[in-house]
């Protein structure tokens, strides 16, 4: 739930910046106009973050002293962590290659479909709009959808999301008119939502506080890596083939990566993990038994 408040901060700003900055490009021009609000916004994210903004150490120090009362007193080194994240623990491998594929699709969502929006003959203030749907839709959901997961679990969520993120890109393809792909931005950003805060959650579910900022940076590395490998295969098969081979391409790879979460992952929600990955919490030596004891 707290992942999804945040998050939810975080999107609903994206939406309205995404939205005025395409009424700003559209009254007066693309640049610098649109350009000005980024100033003003980091600069405000600075003085805000000055002001307001507290370590939260403290926090997971208590958290790990509750734990160590069980006895366990886990410090692997960077190497191990990395190891476990990109790797070796089923969840956290498929929470990462999942949230690479996440943010793939949302790059090439960034940076190929207002090019096929404006080339299909929409008008600038309508591309702003479809771009401000996305995460529009994103932001909003995740008040709901991060408390969802809290009950329902992490790992159909997921799925699910993926789903429904692979099925909105392929709507944008069969799609011809504003109201459609209106339609189809709205799925993409309710599947991102049910996805977004719950990879988040499912690492903090697994990773121990004294390296779970470690194994969220890990995490982050192949998330946000994301963003740079969907602009290189989308722009690099948007030329060879065009537009909508790459948003198809896209599409095919996001629901292969929930194919990945379906077999590969465990739930990791406390209380409803498999008995065999227990000890991960405290003790990430032991990651290894989900990796090859077939947890579910």
């Amino acid at each position: 739930m707290a992942m999804g408040l945040n998050e939810f901060g975080g999107y609903v700003a994206v939406s309205l910046a995404a939205l005025a900055s395409g009424y700003l490009a559209a009254t007066y021009a693309l640049r610098p106009q649109p350009f000005y609000l980024g100033v003003v916004f980091a600069m405000a994210g600075l003085l805000l973050s000055v002001l307001f903004v507290r370590d939260s150490r403290g926090h997971a120090r208590a958290e790990a002293k509750q734990l160590r009362s069980t006895g366990a007193t886990p410090h692997p080194s960077f190497g191990h962590v990395f190891s476990l994240v990109s790797c070796k623990d089923r969840a956290l491998f498929s929470t990462s290659q999942a949230g690479l594929v996440n943010n793939l699709n949302d790059g090439m969502a960034w940076g190929l479909f207002p090019l096929y929006f404006a080339a299909a003959g929409l008008a600038v203030e309508q591309v702003g709009l479809l771009a401000a749907i996305y995460p529009g839709v994103w932001g909003m959901a995740q008040l709901g959808t991060g408390a969802l997961s809290d009950w329902l679990g992490r790992k159909g969520m997921i799925v699910g999301g993926m789903w429904m993120q692979a099925s909105g890109i392929l709507l944008i393809l069969l799609g011809t008119s504003l109201p459609v792909w209106a339609v189809a931005m709205g799925l993409l950003g309710l599947g991102t939502a049910l996805v977004y805060p719950t990879l988040l959650a499912a690492i903090s579910d697994v990773a121990h506080p004294d390296w779970r900022a470690s194994a969220v940076g890990v995490y982050r590395l192949w998330r946000d890596g994301g963003y740079a490998i969907g602009a290189l295969i989308a722009g690099v098969v948007a030329d060879l083939l065009g537009v909508p081979w790459a948003i198809g391409g896209i599409a095919a790879l996001t629901f292969v990566s929930s194919f990945v979460v379906l077999t590969h992952m465990y739930e990791t929600l406390p209380g409803r993990r498999p008995a065999n990955v227990e000890s991960v919490l405290v003790d990430p030596d032991q990651a290894s038994a989900p990796a090859a004891g077939g947890a579910r």
